[in-house]
């Protein structure tokens, strides 16, 4: 096992690396706490096809407002939403695709 780095010794490696980081970036365990307190109290209200979500506070971010500049509606981005939704493309391998998970501007 010469060379190898054990899950305890690669978790103890990871915190100090966090750790670094945070002082580098004068981030405190507060500040930290705070920001996922804040999270947990806003969640997202719209995701795109790449992960990026926006809670609605605050600027729109850049690629909801590609998107409707593009004329999409934001209303195609909603996580919850009481519309129906589109229906369903048959992909290549005959399984479905729901059409909020495409990726509009690959």
């Amino acid at each position: 096992m010469k060379g190898r780095i054990v899950d305890g010794e690669a978790r103890d490696r990871l915190i100090i690396w966090i750790r670094r980081r945070m002082e580098e970036f004068g981030i405190t365990p507060q500040a930290l706490a705070d920001s996922i307190q804040h999270d947990l109290d806003h969640p997202p209200l719209y995701r795109d096809a790449r992960g990026n979500e926006w809670n609605g506070l605050g600027d729109t971010p850049h690629w909801l407002r590609a998107a409707q500049n593009a004329g999409v509606d934001p209303a195609f981005f909603r996580i919850e939403s009481s519309r129906p939704l589109p229906p369903a493309n048959v992909n290549t391998d005959g399984g479905t695709v729901d059409p909020r998970q495409l990726d509009l501007f690959a």
